[in-house]
């Protein structure tokens, strides 16, 4: 995809984000955790990260059914892993009833650091 196709394809999917995505992003957006900045259907590399705290280096993305036996999130997570992002899946159910647990783990992988430390290069695990 050519970065100009990414970029429109990234504004549709902000467009038309998901019921638990606009729900999560309620609490993402305007630094309300911790003062982090978090961006919404951001491209890295060849893909589009649901939410990405690029200071931090973590990347949150909601998944519905169609990724339970998605073969592709496998070298997906590893691409992004290989660029120095950490990685916590939420399914939408998670999402919709138990957004403060959900906002519990993003807090505890941020680690409370603030937020003009800069990201930790390596390292990277995920949660699915």
């Amino acid at each position: 995809m050519r970065q100009g196709q990414k970029r429109d394809r990234a504004r549709e999917l902000r467009r038309n984000m998901t019921l638990a995505e606009r729900k999560l992003w309620s609490f993402l957006k305007d630094r309300q955790l911790e003062g982090f900045r978090f961006r919404r259907q951001h491209p890295i590399g060849p893909y589009i990260a649901d939410f990405v705290c690029l200071e931090a280096g973590l990347i949150v993305e909601v998944d519905g059914g169609q990724h339970m036996d998605a073969k592709i999130d496998g070298p997906r997570d590893a691409f992004l892993r290989g660029k120095g992002f950490r990685i916590l899946r939420f399914w939408n159910n998670e999402v919709m009833v138990n957004l403060e647990g959900v906002r519990a783990l993003i807090l505890s992988e941020l680690g409370h650091l603030p937020p003009s430390q800069p990201s930790p290069a390596h390292g990277g695990r995920g949660r699915s």
